[in-house]
């Protein structure tokens, strides 16, 4: 795994340095420690090779070039792995647990018994990083999960693709996606993706937060074709109908009531989209791109941060892994209210309920957390 630095930039003074306005940003500092060049926005390697080629030559030319390998020591983590690594989502049918073993490539499904901490592992499936269909199915870093029946559809995020595991016997089969990340109008023609992060089944079609292009899709469970439902493909957060919102990284959704409900992750907001096609977008709470924090109460006074998991609770209102601040909100779409549930979290990034209990994916603590929906206590999953 790469290994590189990273700043923690206390109120925006690196930003500001810089004159940062979007997320993401690449400034380039030549060897003399001038800014030679900034770019907003995402872009492809492609693009940048051939400024950073002409950085090397003019720096060579003058002498200034110091072609020493920089070696950066890493911080050992926090919490070590154990059999899960970096769980990234989870998902709950009856007696049925999946898990995204995200950091191990693999998708575990098991089932619960008497005891809802516990879980008896029924299928493994990838374990090693790539693109197989087949008894030998393999995954890259894959996140949200919906069941359907004896299927299990699952978001493979590093591999841009949507595939569905047979659970009666184990294998992996293609439903959407090439295997590689949409760039291209020819790509997208060919039926790629880009980053699809989470997935919800209602009915026949799977709605799937496409956290790489800042909209909604659709996909059928039937035949894959796929389309998109929400959004320009623009960043920010604006709300009105299908075709002119604008998303901002979406990274967990889930649906009740007609609607899909979705966090929004880079606007640090909760949101709903119609499931109806000629419906429209709108936001629960949530205000800006850059408008974040960790606030209860009502309306614009919320401030959530990188929220990226959300399940339906069974009284209505929405469960939300708020993963930068490290606990569960419970967000009522009616009254547009958040309150906390559950801290000393470690980034969770995704959650998924029954009728009494919800299922967390505490990602950063490489474990599943058990809570129970009535009094909140908590327990980790056990793997048997």
């Amino acid at each position: 795994d790469a290994v590189h630095p990273v700043i923690t930039d206390r109120q925006f003074r690196t930003w500001r340095s810089y004159a940062v306005s979007a997320w993401p940003t690449l400034a380039a500092i030549d060897p003399e420690g001038y800014v030679v060049g900034a770019h907003a926005g995402e872009f492809t390697v492609e693009m940048l090779t051939p400024f950073i080629d002409g950085l090397i030559e003019t720096a060579r030319a003058k002498g200034v070039l110091n072609t020493e390998p920089v070696q950066f020591s890493a911080d050992a983590p926090t919490m070590e792995a154990r059999l899960l690594r970096y769980p990234g989502k989870v998902a709950v049918d009856g007696d049925r647990v999946a898990i995204a073993d995200s950091g191990n490539n693999r998708v575990i499904v098991g089932r619960i018994g008497d005891d809802p901490s516990s879980m008896r592992i029924e299928h493994t499936v990838g374990g090693e990083a790539g693109f197989e269909d087949g008894a030998s199915g393999q995954f890259k870093y894959p996140q949200g999960l919906a069941f359907a029946g004896d299927l299990l559809h699952v978001a493979d995020a590093g591999n841009h693709a949507i595939r569905t595991i047979d659970l009666r016997h184990g294998s992996v089969r293609t439903l959407a996606g090439t295997g590689n990340q949409m760039r291209t109008r020819a790509d997208l023609k060919a039926g790629a993706m880009s980053s699809p992060w989470d997935v919800a089944l209602v009915g026949q079609v799977l709605y799937v937060a496409m956290a790489g292009t800042h909209q909604i899709w659709t996909v059928k469970a039937s035949d894959g074709q796929s389309r998109v439902h929400s959004g320009v493909g623009g960043e920010d957060i604006r709300d009105g109908d299908h075709q002119s919102a604008l998303l901002a990284q979406p990274m967990g959704i889930t649906a009740m009531s007609g609607r899909i409900f979705f966090a929004d992750a880079e606007s640090s907001a909760i949101r709903w989209a119609d499931a109806d096609e000629l419906g429209a977008v709108g936001t629960i709470v949530g205000t800006g791109l850059f408008d974040f924090g960790d606030v209860d109460g009502t309306a614009d006074d919320v401030r959530l941060q990188h929220p990226q998991g959300i399940a339906s609770h069974p009284d209505g209102r929405l469960l939300v892994a708020d993963s930068y601040n490290d606990c569960i909100k419970l967000v009522n779409p009616e009254t547009r209210s958040s309150t906390t549930w559950i801290r000393e979290l470690n980034e969770p990034g995704g959650i998924a309920c029954n009728a009494t209990h919800a299922y967390i994916a505490d990602t950063n603590a490489h474990r599943i957390v058990v809570a129970e929906l009535t009094t909140g206590a908590t327990q980790e999953l056990s793997l048997e």
